[in-house]
């Protein structure tokens, strides 16, 4: 294989590139043609013509897609990645017929492109996913894929492996976003007897995902997307009938995934029920002496990974472009995978679904945590108080990003008739505690008893703006203030841990004063006892992939909202949060979605809310405004407007609280 720069696009292709990726000849012209449906890769057939010398006649060069949210996907998943490495470092070893033959592979992981030129296998014909396969091409494709199973099977490099051993990306949390944004694209065309099966598996994947690692009769390499539209069945050459590609999917887990995943994605469900047992025998009986010890124990990892079809089919369709085959295909694929897990009583493995209990925090998470390597690995504590009676707002935060060695603290106070009052520090040197001291501030936060109390001093110098928006500018500059407050934060409710980060909420009873001194400001101190938040948060923390409307509400009976709209490109909108209402349980939300209205100025005008479960509608109106812009290592801006205000329901209720909406900016 070659080692030259890595070709993006076909665009990139020229005559000499492809000589040294031949190595037999001299390519003096070549032509082009997009094959494959490929939704998350390019696939095109490169003619060649030589002018020296000779070497084949077509090669298939697979690039990254130029859709750009497909494209993100494969990234993000690792999926160029692992084909590439495949190639390089799998296929040589397995010398199997089902496999093309490569004379390129290459990733640039700065880019994220990739590069395979393989052989041209034509005129093998790709199967039809939505027809299904017939029996006879079933048989070749099971035959084949125990071919390319057999020498890998407890093979202890690939086991170890890190980038086939690589933690998948789809948590439990992530599933359960992804099929909410599946259920809603694809209501009208689900049957109700597989909305079930899929319940019970979202509701049970921590133990699917316990049963796929601890009960395996057989581990291996496995292809993870072994169905028609990755398989060509050859019309002309029976030695060999059939070739497996687009291996980016490729990891090492349950070697029946594979062939659970083609008997319920790549046959129609009445071909299956009438040949699955004897393709099931057809494969156990092709991987010889690496076969597990009883044919009836390797029967029940067939069964359990029957739920590796349905994941496949909620995920994938939310993970690309929308394409109407793509719809067909996702759906039948979804479809005969739930009929296969129905027809093995898979389910029962399962436990019922049920309501989760809201998570809660640890006491000891209070603290500091052992930081993570990466980069933008964060902790951060957060404190606001909104206090309608008062006419003012305020929020405190201590963000410490041990790589990069800095912290930031950050403190806003703000209302009607008030300027926006910032205490901005973004170069700190991390403190060892969660005291700040510096020339312009001291201010401390303390957990007095976890979980319950909480106390924030800050004594310090800031600056008041007229006009909020200024500070969102390059080198925002107001008139000097000072500034003491003394406030503390007692639970009001229950601290509400995240399913999908390490982060946790408290809504909170805060009392006690806020003093402002400066020019054209009342000096007399604004004693204060109103609602309010806190937050701890561990974990990489990236304010310029993402965007996301972050909202707290509290309202007089002692009714708490939070939620969390997380816009992160790729995948659907994701919701989080939790509903308190008096006398009642926590209740986690399934939908929590905001549509702003953002100023030219970068200021929220309003919001209005959808909460579910409760179908509760609120709509937000700013009293104040305590803007960020947050700039990257590397430049990227992202502005952070929050504001503090009045939320209104249908009915009319009253509440008050925060929201900060994350915005990236284009760059």
């Amino acid at each position: 294989m070659t080692s030259s720069l890595a070709v993006a696009s076909v665009a990139d292709l020229t005559p000499e590139w492809l000589s040294s990726v031949v190595g037999t000849g001299t390519v003096s012209e070549f032509s082009t043609e997009r094959i494959g449906t490929g939704q998350v890769s390019e696939n095109h057939r490169v003619t060649l013509t030589y002018s020296a010398g000779g070497g084949p006649a077509a090669v298939i060069v697979k690039v990254a897609a130029s859709d750009e949210t497909s494209r993100n996907s494969g990234v993000s998943m690792g999926l160029y990645e692992r084909e590439v490495r495949f190639y390089q470092d799998v296929a040589p070893s397995i010398d199997s017929r089902a496999l093309a033959g490569c004379l390129h592979a290459e990733y640039v992981p700065e880019t994220g492109t990739f590069c395979l030129v393989l052989e041209d296998v034509s005129p093998a014909t790709v199967g039809n996913e939505l027809d299904g396969a017939s029996p006879e091409a079933a048989r070749l494709a099971i035959a084949a894929l125990a071919e390319l199973h057999a020498p890998c099977i407890g093979h202890p490099s690939l086991e170890s492996a890190p980038w086939l051993n690589r933690e998948s990306p789809i948590t439990g949390a992530i599933l359960s976003m992804l099929y909410t944004g599946f259920v809603e694209r694809y209501s009208e065309r689900l049957d109700a007897r597989h909305v079930v099966v899929a319940d019970t598996l979202i509701a049970g994947f921590e133990r699917y995902q316990e049963l796929s690692t601890d009960t395996v009769s057989a581990a291996g390499l496995v292809h993870g997307d072994y169905r028609l539209d990755n398989l060509l069945f050859s019309t002309d050459d029976a030695s060999r009938p059939v070739i497996a590609v687009d291996w980016q999917t490729v990891t090492w887990g349950a070697a029946a995934s594979d062939l659970s995943y083609f008997l319920g994605t790549a046959m129609t469900t009445e071909n299956r029920r009438a040949h699955a047992d004897e393709l099931v025998t057809l494969y156990y009986d092709g991987l010889g002496d690496k076969a597990p010890a009883r044919l009836d124990e390797f029967r029940e990892d067939v069964r359990l990974q029957t739920f590796f079809g349905i994941i496949m089919a909620i995920v994938s369709p939310m993970l690309v472009e929308r394409t109407d085959r793509g719809d067909e295909m996702f759906m039948a694929a979804f479809s005969r995978n739930c009929e296969h897990a129905l027809d093995l009583d898979a389910v029962a493995l399962l436990p019922e679904p049920t309501d989760p209990t809201p998570l809660r925090p640890e006491p000891t998470d209070e603290g500091a945590h052992t930081p993570g390597v990466e980069e933008l690995w964060n902790e951060s504590w957060y404190f606001d108080v909104a206090d309608e009676a008062a006419g003012i707002g305020a929020f405190v935060r201590l963000g410490i990003t041990p790589a990069l060695d800095n912290a930031w603290y950050t403190a806003m106070i703000c209302g009607p008739g008030l300027p926006t009052i910032a205490i901005l520090d973004f170069a700190l040197t991390p403190p060892d505690d969660l005291a700040v001291s510096t020339d312009t501030l001291t201010a401390t936060h303390e957990i007095v008893e976890e979980l319950t109390h909480a106390h924030v001093t800050l004594t310090g110098r800031g600056e008041a703006f007229d006009d909020p928006a200024d500070i969102l500018g390059d080198d925002p500059r107001g008139r000097a203030v000072q500034v003491t407050l003394d406030l503390h934060w007692h639970t009001d409710g229950d601290p509400y841990l995240y399913r999908l980060t390490p982060r946790y909420e408290i809504p909170c009873r805060v009392s006690g004063t806020i003093t402002i001194s400066g020019d054209g400001i009342d000096p007399a101190p604004i004693t204060i006892d109103a609602p309010g938040q806190r937050d701890h948060s561990w974990g990489v923390r990236d304010w310029w992939g993402m965007d996301w409307v972050w909202t707290t509400s509290h309202f007089p009976d002692g009714t708490h909202l939070h939620g969390l709209d997380l816009r992160i490109p790729q995948i659907p909108a994701i919701s989080i949060g939790y509903a308190q209402h008096p006398g009642q349980p926590t209740a986690e939300l399934g939908t929590h979605r905001a549509t702003e209205v953002i100023g030219d100025d970068g200021l929220a005008r309003s919001t209005a809310l959808r909460i579910e479960p409760g179908a509760i509608a609120l709509d937000f109106h700013p009293l104040g405004h305590g803007p960020l812009r947050l700039v990257a290592e590397d430049g990227r801006v992202a502005y952070f407007p929050r504001a503090w205000g009045t939320w209104t329901d249908t009915d009319g209720r009253h509440g008050v609280g925060w929201v900060e909406w994350n915005r990236n900016l284009p760059g």
